[in-house]
């Protein structure tokens, strides 16, 4: 069957749409998918940003600061990368151009803007839409999830998912939009790292009925332009102590100062017949117990290379890394683009809601002092 080759433009320039035009430069390192994504324009209001991609994506034939230029161009998809605010208005236009959306989190600043992308999508079924979210993709994550699917963990009573990293320890470190409502919401971290610790899961079932949050700001000033400290306005961690429908236990930490954690995603499930423990710390490496009545308890650590969702060239034994991620997830987005159906989804729409509902109940919580329904 012929590959299917969608133009995509890509509206902001930055640290994800340069990662984006990585990972279609590469799009050969995969076998077997059946669409495939030439980036042909670039939308970005600096003029660096666009000579960027101008330089090194040789498809690239419209350069524009102009949203309305870009849509009108003959891509078929766009990559939306921006912060929070800018969410709602952009794919609000993305949409209703009729072109395919691969978005951001977390899909929009707020619940309300949330809701209002939500509906704005319902009314145009003919555009597919995914949401950013790789670290599920690695091997050892897809292990996990087919396991649990498979029934093998028997009842799961506790889950705990995290994405912590450090970059905000330096209190040197300048002020930036992630750090200030207008442009990123008062979810603060919840918003910037909260959907990769909701997708998987969200994705098997386990929704939370209610939340008791822990919010901390720990850096309260930063210096801004000219030197001088600016307020920090944002969450700098949050810890969500959640149940699900089911009465399960789930622990969810988004965590910008989290000291030793570079950019470590985590993910753990617990089980009367089998658990389960994973970071991106170690990438290779599966941590599995199963339990049988009257033995041991013990661990077992598997080094798992590169059984992934989508075939590539790569040798198995070699380690899986960020990049893999990240070209696997689009693979997973450019079969739905092709009308099939890929091994594991990106993140949803309605995934992203439910975290919004999440975030703004864990806010009433921090406020309240309470427990609060999602």
């Amino acid at each position: 069957m012929p590959v299917q080759a969608f133009k995509f433009g890509v509206i902001g320039g930055g640290l994800m749409g340069k990662e984006f035009a990585s990972a279609a430069a590469r799009w050969f390192h995969l076998e077997g998918v059946p669409a495939r994504p030439i980036i042909t324009a670039i939308c970005d209001p600096a003029p660096a940003a666009r000579e960027w991609f101008q330089q090194n994506v040789p498809t690239v034939t419209l350069a524009t600061d102009d949203l309305a230029t870009l849509l009108s161009s003959d891509i078929d998809a766009v990559y939306v990368a921006v912060p929070h605010h800018l969410h709602l208005p952009i794919y609000r236009q993305v949409i209703e151009a009729g072109k395919h959306l691969f978005a951001e989190k977390p899909f929009g600043i707020d619940l309300e803007s949330a809701e209002e992308i939500t509906k704005i999508s319902a009314a145009h079924p003919e555009v597919k839409i995914g949401i950013s979210s790789e670290f599920p993709f690695y091997p050892a994550v897809q292990r996990i999830i087919h396991h649990v699917e498979a029934g093998k963990f028997g009842e799961i009573f506790e889950i705990r998912a995290a994405f912590n990293h450090c970059s905000d320890l330096d209190p040197n470190k300048p002020i930036n939009w992630k750090r200030q409502i207008a442009f990123n919401g008062e979810y603060g971290c919840m918003g910037d790292l909260g959907l990769h610790v909701c997708h998987v899961p969200f994705r098997l079932g386990f929704h939370p009925a209610n939340v008791r949050a822990a919010l901390s700001n720990i850096v309260k000033t930063r210096p801004g332009p000219n030197g001088e400290p600016v307020l920090c306005e944002t969450w700098d961690n949050a810890t969500l102590l959640c149940q699900t429908e089911a009465g399960t236990t789930m622990l969810l930490e988004t965590k910008r100062i989290s000291p030793g954690d570079t950019n470590s995603w985590k993910l753990e499930i617990y089980g009367t017949k089998m658990s389960a423990q994973f970071s991106t710390a170690q990438p290779k490496t599966l941590r599995t117990l199963r339990y049988q009545s009257g033995q041991p308890q013990e661990w077992r650590e598997e080094s798992l290379g590169q059984p992934h969702a989508f075939k590539s060239i790569t040798g198995h034994i070699f380690e899986f890394g960020f990049s893999d991620a990240i070209v696997q997830m689009w693979a997973a987005y450019l079969t739905e683009l092709a009308g099939e159906t890929p091994p594991f989804r990106v993140a949803t729409p309605a995934e992203a809601l439910l975290s919004h509902r999440l975030f703004t109940a864990a806010l009433r919580s921090q406020t309240n002092g309470t427990t609060e329904p999602v």
